[in-house]
Order: structure tokens, then sequence, then C-alpha cells
């Protein structure tokens, strides 16, 4: 458990995704859940640890299985934006998974078939404000990995949480990719959180070249595929355009099977949703699965 600042934050050693915690005299507010319902368990005793308020609160930061599945064990309040929760309409009330490898860190975590989905209790549209007896908490609607993607602003701490808009030494998900809004929240993210510490989703504490490496990345993605559609080039061929920008990240073979199944697929899914909307296979959980 690293401290960010003083009551603020976070831990990246759980399988899935980075969490966080705010630890106030009204209560905590989490930040995401681990993957699994173990480390869910220890990450709430940690967070039990610190002599803050007995309430609890977990913010999903999107609809991500990675996030989600693992929210139950942490037995509290979840609040999420409103597309987020979207999602968990469509879906059963037992995982059972896709038929599709998508490269998801859950896919590497055999008993993630079976858990029980916990839908969020509260949403949101646009922006909310949490006072829990600590420095105001913004959470914020930033669309573009998703279309129910939030951050978790605290302008006293100079802190924001970002979840998947920013995903260190790894391949982003993005199947479900708005490039121009993802883009430009990337920007926005550089200029006017210049002097915050920025939380990636996945990797713990992001530096400014983080940031531009992924805009750099969507960029070239982007770009190919609008080449691709405009050439009428058959989206199989997205296999070519995966295996080179798998050569931007070095990782263990394992990891490196697993990113290149989240490339393949995210792109592909990205160029029939942009280009051949028609062919696209019906899939209602696809805004948290794609990743």
């Amino acid at each position: 458990m690293q401290q960010i600042e003083q009551g603020i934050y976070f831990e990246d050693s759980y399988l899935g995704v980075t969490v966080g915690a705010m630890v106030f005299t009204h209560g905590v507010i989490a930040i995401d859940a681990p993957l699994r319902a173990e480390d869910a368990r220890s990450w709430r005793s940690a967070m039990n640890n610190y002599r803050g308020g007995s309430n609890r609160l977990l913010v999903s930061l999107d609809a991500h299985a990675d996030r989600t599945l693992g929210t139950r064990a942490l037995e509290c309040t979840i609040v999420a934006h409103q597309k987020a929760a979207q999602v968990f309409r469509n879906r059963p009330t037992i995982f059972k998974g896709l038929s599709v490898e998508t490269g998801a860190v859950w896919e590497t975590y055999s008993d993630a078939i079976g858990m029980r989905w916990v839908p969020p209790d509260i949403t949101f549209s646009d922006k909310m404000t949490l006072h829990w007896g600590g420095p105001e908490v913004i959470l914020e609607h930033q669309p573009g990995p998703t279309p129910g993607s939030i951050w978790v602003v605290i302008p006293d701490a100079r802190t924001v949480f970002v979840g998947d808009s920013v995903v260190i030494n790894q391949p982003p998900f993005l199947a479900q990719a708005d490039f121009t809004v993802w883009t430009e929240s990337l920007g926005f993210l550089l200029k006017e959180y210049s002097d915050y510490k920025i939380v990636s989703g996945r990797g713990g504490l992001a530096a400014p070249e983080d940031i531009r490496n992924l805009q750099k990345m969507l960029k070239v993605a982007s770009e190919e595929i609008g080449q691709m559609a405009a050439s009428n080039t058959e989206p199989e061929a997205i296999q070519d355009l995966a295996t080179r920008l798998l050569h931007k990240y070095s990782a263990s073979p394992k990891l490196r099977d697993l990113f290149a199944t989240r490339l393949r697929y995210g792109l592909y899914q990205c160029y029939i949703r942009r280009f051949l909307p028609a062919n696209v296979i019906s899939q209602p959980d696809l805004e948290e699965e794609e990743q």
C-alpha cells in the first residue's frame, strides 16, 4: 500500500488493476477492486487497518471485469457512471466468461468463472462530488477507453486516478475506444493536471512520457485503421497492425501472448465497429469484456 498524500493510497501488486483508497474521518473511499476474491478481502482488511470512519464506498472507474469481478468481496456501496451501469443490466448474475479471448487479465484466472456480479448502487451522468470528512473528491465522466469511463480527482491533494485512460508498459483496450475523445482527454490530462500525481488504472503512477507514448500509439492505430478502411482491406488483416504495435512493449512470453490477444481483439472490434457496423456481432457486455 503506497501513500500518495496524507490519507490517499494506491496498490499495484494485485492481479487485475491498480486499486486506490482514500481514508477520511467519515470513512474510506475505495477505487476499483482487486480481481481475486482473496485479494479483495486482503485489500479490505488493509483499508480497515487505517483509522478512518466506519463507512466504506467503492468507486468503479468503468465496467471492466478486471476491476468489477472482485467488488462483492469489498462489501460496500458502489458508485459508477450510468453508462457503465448499463453494462450490468445485460449480464447474468453469475459471470460465465466469453466465448472469445480478449486479452483481459481475468482470462488468466481460472476461478473468475462462476463469480457473482454486483451492480452499482449509485450512478451519475457528468460529475459527482463526495464530501467524506477530507478533501473534496470529484468523479468526472471521461469517455475514451469506454463510454462509461470516469476519473477520480482530489484537487487539494493534486492527485487524479484515471483508470484505463492511461495504462503503463502494456497495450490499451481498444474495442470500445473513441480515438478522438480519448486523445483529447489525454491532452487535457497533460495540460490541466501537469502538477498532479496521475495514478494509472494498470501500472501505478504515470509519468508525462507514459501519456505521450499512449497518445502516439492511439494516433498510429487510428490512422492505420482509417487507411485500411479506405482501401477496403479485410478486417482480418488487422493481425499485421497488432504485431507491429506489440513490438512497442517489452514483456515476458506469457504476457506478450496476452498483449497480442488484447491488441488483435481490440483493433478488430474497433475496425468493424467504425467502418463495418453491419458486420459487428452483438456482444452486450463488450464495454467491459473487450478489455
